[in-house]
């Protein structure tokens, strides 16, 4: 609770900057009821912005037609960006339509929100019971006396059958109605806080796959290294106290046995008449579907990001692979160039061993460094007219064209030359043109990529290209360009 950490906070932190926005009322009140109470996990843009637009429209008959003037997929953006955090956008695999999603920090501060409404029912002993169980829990489970263990377990059992032989005499001590409301009241809580810990889960996995993409982009040691540090991360986040613990939760409800435990309970629970006064929220018979409904969203997460990371991962492994083979087809190029042509004389030199010395007095001395003085010029501002005409003179070369002129000719033959290409279909716009050619021959992706077509390049042969131009004075001229052979082929 330090104040430039809280003052940082308050600037930064997403949750803190929605309280503090004047739109906190409808933010709250619509992310509320369209994303937590039903628990759901992502929505399509198009439905978001119908329900907004629903509420928008109630609230401007309410406060009239000047309040939130802006539309609902205006708001979606800007409550969508980086300087509000409060949603987040992405789009899903095989589909272009955006998806929406609450943020770990907009449903903390909704909760927060929830919390400062009135309670009618406090209850106090649930709570009180629940840290002794928690506390005798700890207790037992790091007890490593034997002696002490079996003390303990003997204990137990001693006050299980006086219990059981309570209720066999026919004394059944019953639950109040206050202490039934105090135990409910705090599993739904519990129930609800659970929910809002699967989306702090999935927002960590997300952050793990951001830092691990970052720092694959920087990487410059071997592979081996890289994917050693990357799945030493992915076992790190698996390892950690969190990932155990959700592995746990994940085995524990994934059981049959447990599921339908859960839901006779959950059943006979929400039948009891002290229960069905405090009219719990419906969804509650079915929280438990919530659960697996939420773990399952968390795990295709981890799912879809473990399948981007190898996607990503191949194709620099694609790139590396390409450069290695372009490298080695390079070699034997040149190895066949000289095999029939053995160097004559020397091939190779080897220094003789022998001793360096440096003397002292034939190091440079020490020479300091002039330092610029820089004068204090104003600059006036010039009287001559300038022909901004010629900046929209400029030439852009159709990439395209040169693309489907390679294809076409390649049609006909197996290669051809850039230069027997040129002779066939002349330049157009000269050197602009003819250095297009040559970027499209050495393209590493993207736009300047010819798929299907490898150019080679010949270094023993030499070719000229020549094309007609004009001189400043607009005289016509021809010019002539000389580079190593190209060979385009299928």
């Amino acid at each position: 609770m330090d104040y430039t950490i809280l003052t940082a906070l308050r600037d930064r932190h997403p949750a803190w900057r929605l309280l503090a926005s004047p739109h906190a009322p409808l933010v709250a009140s619509f992310l509320h009821r369209v994303f937590v109470a039903p628990n759901v996990r992502t929505m399509s843009e198009a439905d978001l912005a119908e329900a907004l637009e629903d509420q928008l429209f109630a609230l401007r008959e309410l406060e009239g037609p000047q309040a939130y003037p802006r539309t609902a997929h205006d708001y979606l953006d800007d409550w969508a960006g980086s300087d509000k955090g409060w949603l987040r956008k992405f789009y899903k695999a095989g589909t272009d339509e955006a998806q929406y999603d609450l943020t770990p920090a907009t449903e903390k501060a909704i909760a927060w929100v929830a919390s400062l409404t009135e309670r009618p029912f406090v209850g106090t002993e649930s709570r009180l019971l629940t840290l002794f169980a928690l506390l005798e829990q700890i207790g037992a489970g790091t007890e490593a006396d034997p002696v002490k263990r079996l003390a303990e377990l003997q204990e137990k059992r001693a006050a299980l059958d006086a219990e059981i032989a309570a209720v066999a005499a026919g004394d059944l001590p019953l639950l109040d109605d206050t202490a039934v409301k105090d135990r409910f009241l705090q599993f739904q809580q519990l129930a609800r806080e659970l929910l809002a810990d699967f989306r702090e889960v999935e927002h960590n996995f997300r952050q793990l796959d951001r830092k691990v993409r970052e720092k694959i982009a920087l990487w410059e040691g071997s592979k081996g290294a890289l994917l050693d540090e990357i799945m030493g991360e992915r076992d790190a986040i698996g390892d950690s106290d969190q990932g155990r613990s959700f592995r746990a939760f994940w085995d524990f409800l994934m059981s049959s046995r447990r599921q339908e435990e859960l839901s006779g309970r959950l059943a006979a629970v929400l039948a009891l008449p002290a229960v069905a006064a405090l009219a719990p929220d419906p969804r509650t018979r079915r929280v438990h579907h919530d659960w697996l409904e939420a773990g399952e969203q968390t795990q295709r997460t981890v799912a879809q990001l473990s399948q981007q990371l190898r996607r990503f991962l191949d194709d620099r492994s694609f790139v590396e692979n390409r450069r290695i083979l372009e490298l080695l087809r390079a070699i034997e190029s040149k190895a066949l160039a000289v095999r029939d042509a053995a160097p004559s004389g020397t091939v190779m030199d080897i220094a003789a061993m022998g001793v360096q010395v440096d003397l002292p007095f034939e190091r440079p001395l020490f020479t300091p460094s002039r330092q610029p003085r820089l004068a204090a010029l104003m600059l006036d501002d010039g009287d001559d007219d300038v022909d901004t005409g010629r900046l929209f003179e400029q030439i852009v070369v159709d990439k395209l064209r040169l693309r489907t002129t390679i294809r076409r000719a390649l049609r006909r033959q197996a290669q051809v030359t850039l230069h027997d290409l040129l002779a066939a279909e002349p330049l157009r716009q000269g050197l602009a043109e003819l250095v297009a050619y040559l970027e499209l021959a050495h393209g590493s992706g993207g736009a300047d990529t010819l798929e299907g077509v490898r150019a080679i390049v010949d270094d023993t042969v030499e070719e000229s290209i020549r094309w007609p131009a004009h001189d400043a004075a607009g005289a016509p001229i021809e010019r002539r360009a000389r580079f190593a052979r190209v060979i385009f082929t299928r």
